[in-house]
């Protein structure tokens, strides 16, 4: 049963995002990336806002911390490892494999079993190792095969179909809807179907950030604890080595972060503090440094920040630019809510 106290749907309609980021050259600005931001503080106020935070959005893969927490409500047993790869858009690296498998074992199912699309390896230099090799596309390979083989693992614990776990009707997935809207606040504006498969759900930039603070701040022994501390124990296992959403968990203390498609971040602190980012065109280049511009408005110390300052451009093997958030993104200049 859904709680009255949920915020209405955010609205559908076309996004009226702001610059975000600017591609400098030699001092002219040559490109300019739109989206939006939400900071939170600690109290849930929102000390900075840039774009259009209220607006339905999708966040991709930056939503399976919340399935994940609506999976371990349900009765999965997870922990550590297993947990952190059961909400990762992995890179396709052994461990990543291993640990797949490792899941679908305690479930006694197979890769055969996974309705995910049979895909490479995420990342480039596994996948290239991948094609070298003549491998073809697996759906164990698949960036999100740990959610899947979590999804049957929960199926077979609860008595639950196996064969349609990815259909939006299936009790398991109309659980995680419920549990998407309890954790932002907010009732779903839409529903469509997500790259590997599974239902995905439209809610605000805002709200995504309330839900990773809902995980973030949550008590010892509660599903959002397990959640978290997973995510923060073990964050190559949600991404990969080398992966900028990894090297920024382990860079600030007690962050927990997940990226998406499209240009999704969101992130935060056991005290939390929170933010999400929306880069519209869907660029990682912006979405890095805009994520960790956002993050030193929330408080955390900009000298932990200066391995997330975007990619240079090049001239003659030398830098003569780069990608830089908009002045509004300054942490010395905080804007207040519109």
């Amino acid at each position: 049963m859904l709680s009255s106290s949920l915020a209405d749907a955010p609205p559908i309609r076309e996004p009226i995002h702001a610059p975000v980021a600017h591609v400098t050259r030699g001092g002219i600005v040559e490109g300019v990336h739109h989206g939006s931001v939400v900071v939170l503080d600690a109290a849930g106020e929102v000390p900075f806002r840039i774009g259009d935070i209220e607006v339905a959005c999708y966040p991709r893969s930056a939503l399976k911390p919340l399935q994940a927490v609506a999976m371990v409500r349900a009765g999965l047993p997870l922990e550590g490892e297993l947990l952190s790869l059961a909400m990762g858009s992995h890179s396709g690296e052994e461990r990543h494999l291993a640990g797949t498998r490792r899941i679908l074992e305690l479930a006694g199912l197979t890769e055969d079993d996974l309705r995910n699309v049979p895909d490479l390896p995420y990342d480039p230099a596994v996948r290239d190792t991948w094609v070298r090799d003549g491998r073809p596309p697996s759906r164990l390979a698949q960036n999100c095969s740990g959610k899947h083989a979590a999804m049957l693992y929960l199926c077979r614990l609860n008595g639950w179909p196996p064969q349609d776990y990815d259909a939006p009707g299936h009790p398991l997935q109309r659980m995680i809807a419920e549990a998407v809207e309890d954790l932002t606040g907010q009732r779903i504006a839409h529903a469509t179907v997500d790259g590997c498969g599974t239902p995905l759900f439209a809610v605000s930039l805002h709200g995504l950030a309330r839900a990773a603070a809902r995980i973030a701040t949550g008590a010892p022994g509660t599903p959002e604890f397990r959640v978290a501390d997973a995510l923060r124990s073990h964050p190559e296992m949600a991404s990969g080595a080398g992966r900028d959403v990894a090297e920024l968990m382990r860079a600030v203390p007690g962050l927990i972060a997940k990226d998406g498609f499209e240009g999704v971040h969101v992130a935060a602190l056991p005290d939390g503090r929170a933010v999400a980012v929306k880069i519209a065109d869907g660029a990682n280049r912006a979405r890095v440094p805009v994520m960790a511009a956002a993050l030193a408005l929330a408080g955390v110390d900009a000298r932990l920040l200066t391995g997330f300052a975007g990619e240079p451009a090049t001239g003659g093997g030398r830098r003569v630019g780069g990608v830089r958030p908009v002045a509004a993104l300054d942490p010395s200049v905080l804007l207040a809510p519109a």
